[in-house]
């Protein structure tokens, strides 16, 4: 028999064929091999009710939170990519619990996929912990400290990108305020920060917490939409403990939400997001306004008459990060089953949320640092009329915060996490009246509540789930910014690659045209390597990366596809970039990002290079088999231009996109062709969901190479990066493509 790596009960989870959902606790065993379950601890050579096999093609997926008969589960799933209806989906009340699991299986699927080297030895590892950096764990207890991201961050690749929560992504772009919004600035050690000096500023200190407010004006929000603003506070609890809290809607928001009224389900689109309709209790006269209004005895009554209460109906959206780590983000959003509703002013949250950091534990106890961020256009007369109305209402909802801390501190004795919380529909015992009455049938029906994105990192980045740990695990920013003497070795060790002469571009060309003018649209140019970090050539030492530099290839054009199914194999088409480098003699690597929807999307990068160095990182990429190709190929993604808060949302952390997406390589005779499925992952569609309906305000970078893992593989290499500038939908092509000769 096998040996056991991890075994223990868990909730079978799935749905009957009638739709309702069922749960039945089993005992899953996990092997070198093989994950299975029984109905009881299973004995000698008991048959298990279901297995499956485990190896370097399975892939276990995030699946985020379930309700059944008002409780919330987390669930996985476990499958094989080539079999996608086989698999198996387990699930707890307990986020931890779920957390190991995941480890574990990630760790037996990673030790299948650990490519050998010619000498037929494992590449040598090296230890390096998520979370770990500037005294910060990724957990603040020895019992979290089990399933945070301990891997190896070379000898477990794939594990890299996969331990992040964000589902699908909401159906309408949704902000993520919660990175630093410069990518240069993004190293680990900004992490600790609360805020970036360019953007806030402290406005106030409030019941324990720092108020920040954001400095940039922006023009596309109503005048009557305030500028964001920030709480910060540290709360005595795990990051989990905090997590449940913030995402009950139960009586026990009363107890530290003093802006909570009532909260109920309108819609659960997923795991991760959910659409939720809130009411606010809000104190609506600022002191000095009370102060004012006393001159005027008449006036005062009317005002409060007429000031009617808000409620907001509004998406939510949460992920955990590698760090461990939460974050709940909110956005308004209208819904067909949550109309106005009787006697109350619809707000509108523009970006909203929370960011819930693991710090340091003191004296044995847990610390979180508690962001709670919020822009918000309150309506109605009294925005215009009274000034301070809505900074009030603003620093009331922020007060959330200190409620929190409290919450925790008056309690002595806290036993395990409490489950993932329960949405429990309910009416404000303050509000009796007829009208309250009527409003609460109006309202949408009982149910919990859950939510998604993408996202989307964490730390949140291109592919947000798929996070590549190494740039969690930088050095401080003095070691960023000043390289040491290994780095400038290292910029002077120049590979082969780099002495061909240069080709001749003027004969390449795609329908998406080429620009170098920083305003220009529509567009794509060349990004300096320099604007990206890789990893060294000492790095399996010190974890100390280096501007990219030159790039292996020339990027000569770029095709912009449109059509009612998805394009494969755009290589073949005549008259491509491919097809011109090929008649040319010259080597070219295709990148085909598919984009999924009701009409596909395809962006094609073509790089080129006169010949590949035999030998070399990429030559074996390019010769290798699709396995070798998919623990390699990564991806770096940048938002140099772009709302503030979208620019968050993605991040610059490198993904693995073999492990994140379903690649597919076609090798041509002088040319490899990488099909980039977006639509196979929830994870990346979820990315996709945030950024597609702003995207003609974005410029995007793009960074592709191949991953090094070993010394002599060392330093890293940019195959190529582009910058693509607010790109139109309507300005794809639907092209012709030749008969597809496999």
């Amino acid at each position: 028999m096998s040996k056991v790596v991890y075994e223990g009960w868990m909730v079978r989870y799935g749905r009957r064929k009638i739709g309702r959902s069922f749960i039945h606790m089993r005992y899953f065993v996990l092997e070198n091999r093989l994950l299975a379950y029984y109905k009881r601890k299973p004995q000698d050579s008991q048959v298990p009710i279901k297995t499956l096999l485990i190896d370097g093609n399975c892939r276990v997926e995030d699946r985020g939170l379930k309700t059944h008969h008002g409780h919330m589960l987390y669930v996985l799933s476990v499958y094989n990519k080539k079999e996608k209806y086989h698999r198996i989906t387990m699930a707890a009340f307990n986020i931890q619990e779920v957390l190991i699991w995941k480890e574990k299986i990630e760790s037996v699927i990673d030790q299948h996929q650990e490519p050998q080297i010619a000498n037929g030895n494992k590449y040598v590892s090296f230890e390096y912990k998520s979370g770990m950096d500037n005294g910060r764990t990724a957990s603040s207890s020895d019992h979290e400290c089990q399933f945070s991201a301990q891997e190896d961050e070379v000898d477990a690749p794939s594990s890299l990108l996969r331990r992040t929560t964000i589902g699908n992504g909401p159906p309408d772009s949704i902000f993520d305020w919660t990175q630093e919004c410069d990518s240069e600035l993004a190293n680990h050690n900004a992490n600790n920060q609360a805020f970036s000096g360019k953007h806030w500023r402290l406005l106030q200190c409030q019941n324990g917490l720092r108020i920040f407010e954001e400095l940039v004006e922006v023009d596309y929000l109503p005048r009557s939409c305030s500028r964001a603003m920030k709480a910060v506070g540290v709360v005595e609890a795990t990051c989990e403990e905090i997590f449940g809290l913030v995402m009950s809607m139960d009586g026990t928001r009363f107890e530290w939400d003093c802006s909570f009224q009532y909260g109920s389900l309108v819609e659960e689109v997923d795991g991760h997001t959910a659409i939720l309709y809130h009411r606010l209790q809000l104190d609506w006269f600022p002191l000095r306004t009370a102060i004012y209004l006393q001159f005027f005895k008449v006036i005062a009554p009317c005002f409060c008459r007429f000031v009617w209460p808000r409620d907001l109906c509004y998406v939510r959206y949460w992920r955990r990060n590698d760090d461990g780590s939460y974050v709940v983000l909110f956005r308004s959003r209208e819904h067909e089953n949550c109309g106005q509703q009787p006697g109350y002013v619809r707000a509108h949250v523009e970006s909203g949320g929370f960011n819930i950091s693991p710090l340091k534990s003191r004296n044995g106890k847990p610390r979180t640092q508690v962001q709670h961020l919020m822009q918000v256009d309150l309506k109605g007369w009294g925005v215009g009329y009274v000034s301070s109305f809505q900074q009030h209402c603003l620093l009331q909802m922020l007060n959330s915060v200190a409620g929190l801390r409290e919450w925790f501190a008056q309690i002595d004795e806290r036993g395990a996490p409490p489950r993932i919380p329960v949405m429990v529909n309910m009416a404000s015992s303050s509000v009796s009246s007829v009208r309250t009455q009527k409003i609460d049938e109006l309202s949408v029906p009982p149910g919990p509540s859950l939510d998604q994105t993408n996202a989307a990192s964490r730390n949140s980045v291109m592919m947000d789930e798929y996070s590549d740990e190494d740039e969690e695990q930088m050095p401080e920013a003095e070691q960023e910014a000043c390289p040491t003497k290994s780095d400038n070795d290292a910029k002077r060790t120049a590979p082969k690659e780099e002495q061909f002469e240069k080709i001749d571009l003027s004969c390449f060309s795609g329908n998406l045209r080429r620009d170098d003018r920083d305003n220009s649209r529509d567009c794509w140019r060349i990004s300096d390597g320099n604007n990206f970090r890789v990893r060294s050539k000492h790095f399996c030492f010190n974890k100390t990366k280096i501007p990219a530099g030159k790039h292996l290839m020339d990027l000569v054009a770029v095709d912009w596809f449109k059509d009612t199914k998805r394009m494969d194999h755009v290589a073949r088409r005549h008259g491509c970039a491919a097809q011109v480098a090929s008649e040319k003699g010259l080597f070219s690597l295709v990148f085909n990002v598919q984009v999924p929807g009701s009409t596909h999307y395809s962006m094609v990068f073509y790089f080129v290079t006169r010949e590949l160095v035999p030998g070399s990182l990429l030559h074996r990429f390019v010769e290798g088999d699709d396995e070798f190709r998919n623990s390699r190929l990564k991806l770096i993604p940048s938002v140099p231009k772009g709302s503030w808060i979208v620019r968050q949302s993605v991040g610059s952390t490198p993904c693995l996109l073999g492990k994140a997406v379903d690649c597919n390589y076609i090798r041509g005779p002088k040319y490899l062709e990488v099909d980039i499925d977006i639509g196979s992952s929830t994870v990346a569609n979820g990315v996709l969901g945030l950024v597609i309906g702003v995207i003609t305000t974005l410029v995007v970078d793009m960074a592709f190479l191949v991953q090094a893992n070993t010394t002599d593989e060392l330093p890293e290499r940019l195959i190529g990066a582009v910058r693509v500038s607010h790109i139109e939908l309507s300005s794809a092509m639907v092209p012709k493509l030749d008969a597809d000769p496999s």
